[in-house]
Formats: C-alpha cells, structure tokens, sequence
C-alpha cells in the first residue's frame, strides 16, 4: 500500500470528466448561496456541495497529473497523494483538508452548518477548482 493509501489508476480523460463534475458542484454550491432565503437547510446544503467539489477536484488533479486517485475508505487519504502534485498541491491539500473536516456535518450531522461556515466552504471549494483548473 502506498503512503497516501489505496488508490486506483484513473486517466486525463477521468480527470476532466471530474474537473467537469467539480465545477457544475461549486455552480451549485455559489447559486444556492446567493438564492439564499435564510432557510435552515440552505447552508447545509451549500457546505455539501462544496465538499463534493473539492473531492471531485482533488481526484481531476490526481488523474491528470499522477495517473492515479485515492480509492480508500477514508477520503483524508486523497489529502496526501494531492499535497505530492507539484507545485499547488499543498495549498489544494490544505482546502481539501478544511472541506473534508466539515463533511461529516454537511452530509450527515444534524446540527446545521452555520451559512458562515457554508461561505467559507464554498471559498475553500472554489480556490480548490480554480488551481485545479491551472495545475491539471
């Protein structure tokens, strides 16, 4: 087993496939954001999105760049094999991390992500898009 997990081969054409799904998730996640109508699902819903995102984006970078994705249980292992692409992976994993420590809550929790949280979250999704887009 690799230090960053269990992964499985993936190609480029997967990884746009995946950069594809992550933007149509952070589309979402900024619309639900900006339709807000301060319902008490409306952040949760938005942090959701945004960590589906973010995964999505790490596993285009991963694809693309090192022909291969975290395929573990735990998706924190994608955080190690995404800090090794060269040169934004850190600052990616970094994101990743942040979103992923708020999954839990936004998918299953049901105490509700406060819509600072939620903004937040979009914020870290989308810088994670954005320098998945430039470094895949």
């Amino acid at each position: 087993m690799s230090p960053a997990g269990r992964t499985g081969d993936c190609s480029p054409s997967e990884g746009r496939v995946r950069l594809e799904q992550a933007r149509a998730f952070l589309e979402v996640a900024e619309l639900v954001l900006e339709e807000s109508d301060d319902g008490l699902a409306t952040p949760q819903v938005a942090a959701s999105l945004a960590v589906l995102c973010g995964i999505a984006a790490s596993d285009a970078v991963c694809c693309s760049r090192l022909g291969r994705r975290s395929r573990g249980q735990d998706h924190r292992q994608a955080v190690d094999l995404l800090a090794g692409v060269r040169p934004d992976g850190p600052a990616m994993a970094k994101d990743l991390r942040r979103l992923l420590e708020i999954k839990d809550q936004a998918h299953y929790a049901a105490t509700m992500v406060s819509a600072a949280r939620a903004e937040q979250a979009v914020q870290w999704a989308r810088r994670l898009y954005d320098l998945a887009v430039r470094t895949g």
